[in-house]
């Protein structure tokens, strides 16, 4: 079973992108959320791109924000 789950994961398309930090804060402060949900918002805006969680309550943030998430 772990070896499927690497199979999977290693088929993802990643990418290595800059995210202002300072603006991750400020959303960290803004919805009282972890910074490191903070940064993964802040991407979806700087990259204009949909937000993928499990996190029900990061996906309504995102709403809130305007964020476009992909709903599974």
């Amino acid at each position: 079973m772990a070896k499927k789950a690497i199979e999977y994961y290693n088929m993802i398309p990643l990418r290595l992108v800059n995210v202002d930090i300072v603006r991750s804060l400020v959303i960290s402060q803004q919805q009282n959320i972890y910074a490191y949900d903070a940064y993964f918002l802040e991407c979806a805006i700087s990259y204009n791109s949909r937000l993928l969680t499990l996190d029900s309550g990061l996906a309504l943030i995102a709403k809130k924000m305007d964020i476009n998430i992909i709903e599974v």
